[in-house]
C-alpha cells in the first residue's frame, strides 16, 4: 500500500495538473504521483518563498522548486510593484544578468519575457556576467530595477533570483516586503504574462564591460608600485563561475603581467565538477589554486564564487600558502585604502567606511586611527549599499566589507564585488611588496599596531520544523538568561537588534539602536570580546560569531597570543553551552 500523501501537497499538485502549465511539467507531476511520492512532497509541500533577497531553491517541477513558473510569478510580482512605484514614467527599465549555473540563461530569458510582456524596457546581458556588473548596469542605464539569476555558492542543484532597486542595491525595506506581498497576490499562473516582446529586449555586453572596467581602473592608488612589481605572481581561479574573463583582464589593465589561471576551473560549468562546493570560504575550493601557487612560487591566490561577488584569498607565509578569513582580508584592504588616501591628501574628514555588525572590530579601530567615520549595519551587503545611498552627495564612501568574503571599493557598484576586490587586493599586495613586505608581514604589522583580533564562526544546524522551533527556543533562552561573564570577563553591553535596545549592564542605561529590527543578539565583554548570535535567514542553522582581541607587542609573540585567543574562544563556547 502506498503511503498517504499530505492533502496540502495533493492540492498544490492538482492546481498544477489542472492549470495553465505545459504538458511536460504535468507528465513529470503524474510520474512523481505514481513512483516518487517523497519527491512529490518535497516539490509541493509549500510554495517557494520570495524572501527579502528574492528566490533560492532546488531546480525542478513544483511550487517549491526553481522553474519557469515560480520565476515567472516572482517577476510578475516585481513588475506589478515597479508599476506602482514608477507610475509617472513613460517607460520602466530593468537590467538582467545571470551566472554559470544550470538553467541560469533560461531563467534570465523567462524573466526578460515577463518584464517585456508588461511593457518594460529590458537590458539583457548577452552572456553570463558577475552579479556586481548587474548592479553597475542598473545605474549605467538608469533602470528602476534589476534581476540576477544566481544561487551564489549553493550546491549545483540550486538556482536563485536576486532582486535589485534603482540604486543598484538589493531590495531593502519597505520594497522587499512590498514585493513579497505582490508576489503572494498571484494566485493563478494565468496572471503571469509569459509572451515576451522582443522589441523591448536589448542585448547588452561589451560596452557595459568596458565602462565597468574603466571605473575599476580609476580606483587604483598605486600604479607606480605596480609598475615596479609587475612580475608579482598571482594565481586566480574562476571555480567554474563568472569571474573570468573580467578578473584576469582587470588585473592586466592594472599592470600585473604574471597572472596564472587554474585551467581545470576556468570554464563556466554549472555542475562545478572540480569541487564539492563552489564556495571560496571553504579551503577545498582553493586546493588546486594553492597547489599551483606553490609550484610557481606565487605570493597571492584569489578565488571567486560562481557569481563573482565574493573572493577567497590565500597568501604566502614562508614556503607555505595560508588562507585568510574574511575579516583578515577586509582589514588588509581597508588599512591599505586609508593609508593611501591619507598619503595622497584625499582625506578631508568627510569620508567613511562600512562594515556589518558581525565583522571584526579591527576595521573600526583602523578607521578611528585615520579619523575616518565608520558605520555598522546588519548582516547583508544591501545594508552597506543603503548607507552609501543615504549619504550620496554628502559624504564619500571609501570601502567596506563583511566577514563572509564580500568587499567593495568605490560607489559605482552597490553590492559586494569580487572583480573590484581582486584588483584592489592585488594592488594592496604589490604596494606591500614594494615596501619589502608580504601580505602576511603586513597583517602582523597591523596586529602589532591595533591589537591581535581573532574571529571564529560556529553554525549549529537544526533541520525541519522541530529544528526551527529549537532555534527560536535558543534565542529566547539567551534573551531571558544572557551570560553575565564570558571567559571570566564581565559582559558589559548587550545589544538586542530585535527590540532595538542596547543595554549597559553596569549602569542599566538603555539606548536605542538605530538599525532595522533583526533577530540578532550581541554580547560585549570588558576585555574587548564580542559574541553575535543570529539565526540564518536562508538555512536551518543558528550562527555564533566570536571575536576576541589582545595586544601584540611583537611579531614574534604572534603564535603565543594567537593560541591564547584560541583558548579564550573555546571558553566562550563552553560558557554558552555549545560544546
Amino acid at each position: 500500500m502506498k503511503p498517504q500523501i499530505d492533502e496540502g501537497v495533493l492540492n498544490r499538485a492538482n492546481v498544477w495538473l489542472t492549470g495553465n502549465y505545459d504538458e511536460e511539467t504535468k507528465n513529470t507531476i503524474r510520474e512523481m504521483m505514481e513512483n516518487d511520492q517523497h519527491e512529490l512532497t518535497e516539490s509541493f509541500y509549500r510554495d517557494l518563498e520570495f524572501g527579502t533577497g528574492g528566490l533560492r531553491g532546488i531546480m525542478g517541477v513544483g511550487s517549491n522548486r526553481m522553474n519557469k513558473y515560480t520565476v515567472g510569478a516572482a517577476t510578475q510580482g516585481m513588475t506589478n510593484y515597479l508599476k506602482k512605484n514608477f507610475a509617472d514614467l513613460d517607460v520602466i527599465k530593468v537590467a538582467i544578468a545571470y551566472d554559470s549555473r544550470n538553467n541560469s540563461k533560461y531563467f534570465a530569458e523567462i524573466t526578460a519575457d515577463v518584464f517585456s510582456a508588461n511593457g518594460f524596457k529590458v537590458f539583457l546581458f548577452d552572456d553570463l556576467r558577475p552579479t556586481p556588473e548587474l548592479s553597475f548596469a542598473i545605474r549605467h542605464f538608469g533602470c528602476q530595477g534589476g534581476i540576477v539569476i544566481t544561487a551564489s555558492h549553493n550546491p549545483k542543484e540550486y538556482n536563485g533570483y536576486k532582486a535589485y532597486w534603482d540604486d543598484g542595491g538589493q531590495l531593502i525595506s519597505p520594497h522587499d516586503t512590498n514585493v513579497i506581498k505582490e508576489v503572494l497576490k498571484i494566485k493563478d499562473i494565468s496572471d503571469v504574462k509569459f509572451d515576451g516582446n522582443n522589441g523591448l529586449i536589448e542585448i547588452i555586453g561589451e560596452e557595459v564591460d568596458n565602462n565597468y572596467l574603466e571605473k575599476i581602473l580609476a580606483l587604483s592608488l598605486s600604479q607606480e608600485a605596480i609598475r615596479r612589481q609587475k612580475d608579482f605572481k598571482i594565481v586566480f581561479t574562476n571555480i567554474h563561475g563568472t569571474g573570468a574573463p573580467l578578473v584576469p583582464e582587470v588585473l592586466k589593465k592594472f599592470g600585473f603581467e604574471k597572472v596564472y589561471v587554474v585551467d581545470e576551473q576556468l570554464a563556466p560549468d554549472g555542475n562545478f565538477p572540480s569541487v564539492k562546493s563552489p564556495n571560496p570560504e571553504e579551503s577545498a575550493a582553493l586546493e588546486l589554486a594553492m597547489r599551483k601557487a606553490k609550484a610557481i612560487n606565487a605570493d597571492l591566490v584569489m578565488a571567486t564564487d560562481p557569481d563573482a561577488d565574493r573572493v577567497g584569498i590565500a597568501i604566502r607565509k614562508g614556503d607555505d600558502m595560508i588562507l585568510l578569513n574574511g575579516n583578515q582580508a577586509a582589514s588588509l584592504l581597508i588599512y591599505y585604502l586609508l593609508t593611501k588616501w591619507k598619503e595622497t591628501g584625499k582625506l578631508t574628514g568627510n569620508e567613511f567606511i562600512v562594515k556589518t555588525i558581525v565583522t571584526s572590530e579591527l576595521l573600526a579601530k583602523i578607521a578611528e586611527k585615520f579619523e575616518v567615520e565608520h558605520f555598522d549595519v546588519l548582516t547583508g551587503f544591501k545594508y552597506i549599499a543603503d548607507i552609501i545611498k543615504r549619504f550620496e552627495g554628502e559624504k564619500t564612501f571609501i570601502g567596506g566589507g563583511e566577514e563572509s568574503y564580500g568587499y567593495l571599493v568605490g560607489d559605482f557598484v552597490r553590492d559586494k564585488d569580487a572583480v573590484i576586490s581582486c584588483a584592489m587586493i592585488a594592488e594592496t599586495a604589490a604596494w606591500a611588496a614594494d615596501k619589502g613586505l608580504g601580505l602576511y608581514d603586513l597583517l602582523l604589522d597591523i596586529y602589532t599596531e591595533f591589537g591581535l583580533y581573532k574571529e571564529k564562526l560556529i553554525s549549529v544546524v537544526r533541520k525541519g520544523q522541530s529544528g526551527a522551533e529549537e532555534i527560536q527556543k535558543m534565542m529566547k533562552g539567551f534573551r531571558a538568561n544572557p551570560p553575565s561573564n564570558l571567559n571570566k570577563s564581565k559582559v558589559i553591553f548587550i545589544k538586542d537588534y530585535l527590540t532595538g535596545v542596547s543595554k549597559n549592564m553596569e549602569t542599566d542605561i538603555e539606548e536605542s539602536i538605530n538599525l532595522p529590527s533583526s533577530n540578532v543578539l550581541q554580547f560585549f565583554t570588558a576585555d574587548g570580546g564580542k559574541v553575535s548570535v543570529r539565526p540564518s535567514g536562508t538555512e536551518p542553522k543558528i550562527k555564533f560569531y566570536f571575536g576576541v582581541t589582545a595586544p601584540l607587542a611583537n611579531k614574534s609573540d604572534f603564535t603565543k597570543v594567537d593560541a591564547e585567543l584560541d583558548k579564550k574562544i573555546r571558553s566562550y563556547i563552553t560558557d554558552l553551552g555549545l560544546d
